[in-house]
């Protein structure tokens, strides 16, 4: 099969680690740098050139002629050039700070009528919102903490803010990858909470998402599959060092060698995997996901509440949560990057024999 892989891309400014071929403008806008947050992290949801050579040739490995494709203006050029590609491995992140940046993408392939792997733009868009995802979620039956959006008309938010049981974790509402979300945004006083909100503001000109802080256990739960999609593992993320309340913010994330370990499967009790499993796959369906996804959790008290989940999820080979789940769930990273293609192939094919018969019986009608 041809395969495109849409994607944007790091670059460090160091030539011998650039992606052969590209460029900034290819996979990456400098509109990305514009919106830099408070630790650097303007580029914290792109993929880096290791990881986009590694997909490469893991695809080339399974039999399929892969093209690199980008993002932006490049790739429509690319792709209008031809020839097209039978399927597109989906990872394009977009640029800026709009809620449906990483719905771009599989809205200009839906155009052009490309099959692509993982979820639909409004599924995309809707979990980068982290205030719609929640309200989704909830409406689904998935337990959530307590939250106040901060931004545009909000009514009563001081009072609604002061309802909000402490302590308090604040994050941009229309980020990922852990953009925005640090040691320090952990708030246990009230004054340092608007501090923290207008200080985020800033930084991300976008709305802020004050949220409760659930002390428990950071579970992430890699789904792949279609009807019905699978779990495959079920992750607890634990701390090297317990120093207080843990969050598992960007710093972590940098230092995930030294921070933390990942035990998988997660040591959890039988009843307290299943409510989890269930609602990772409930949360799934509340948001209409498709092929794959990561979704995060806090457990407290045997309860699992849903903080966000990933239809984009990180595909490093090295460092990427759901390919670690995977691996140590004895899927390895050419099994799992096979079984998310063959997930999306399935789907077209189905759709496209859906829509055969439709056209059969129409025309008998």
């Amino acid at each position: 099969m041809k395969i495109g892989i849409t994607f944007n891309v790091k670059f460090s400014g160091d030539p011998n680690s650039a992606l052969p071929g590209f460029s900034p403008a290819d996979g990456w806008s400098s509109e990305g740098a514009a919106c830099e947050g408070l630790a650097d992290d303007g580029q914290e949801e792109f993929d880096s050139p290791e990881t986009i050579l590694a997909l490469h040739n893991v695809l080339q490995e399974l039999g399929h002629e892969v093209q690199l494709l980008g993002d932006g203006e490049e790739m429509l050029h690319r792709l209008l050039a031809g020839p097209r590609p039978e399927l597109v491995l989906n990872i394009a992140e977009g640029t800026g700070t709009s809620r449906s940046r990483e719905a771009r993408v599989p809205a200009v392939l839906e155009m052009l009528g490309i099959p692509y792997t993982g979820s639909d733009p409004l599924t995309l868009a809707a979990a980068l919102d982290k205030d719609c995802a929640k309200r989704l979620v909830r409406a689904g039956g998935v337990i959530t903490p307590a939250w106040v959006l901060v931004g545009g008309d909000t009514p009563d938010l001081e009072q609604r803010l002061d309802q909000l049981p402490l302590p308090v974790i604040v994050k941009p509402a229309f980020e990922g990858s852990s953009k925005g979300i640090l040691d320090a945004n952990l708030i246990f006083d009230r004054a340092e909470l608007y501090e923290a909100v207008v200080r985020l503001w800033q930084a991300y000109w976008q709305p802020i998402l004050v949220e409760e802080f659930v002390d428990g256990d950071e579970l992430t739960v890699g789904v792949v599959g279609n009807d019905p999609p699978e779990v495959i593992g079920v992750m607890r993320v634990v701390p090297q060092q317990e120093r207080g309340p843990f969050v598992y913010s960007l710093e972590v994330k940098r230092d995930w060698r030294q921070r933390v370990r990942y035990e998988c499967p997660a040591r959890l009790s039988a009843a307290d995997t299943q409510a989890v499993c269930e609602a990772a796959l409930a949360s799934w369906r509340a948001l209409g996901c498709r092929d794959v996804a990561r979704i995060d959790f806090r457990l407290r008290d045997h309860v699992p509440y849903f903080l966000e989940a990933n239809p984009l999820p990180g595909l490093s080979p090295v460092s990427g949560d759901l390919v670690l789940l995977a691996g140590y769930m004895g899927l390895g990273y050419p099994d799992l990057i096979s079984r998310i293609v063959a997930a999306a192939a399935g789907r077209t094919a189905s759709v496209a024999g859906q829509q055969a018969t439709m056209a059969t019986m129409g025309a008998k009608a």
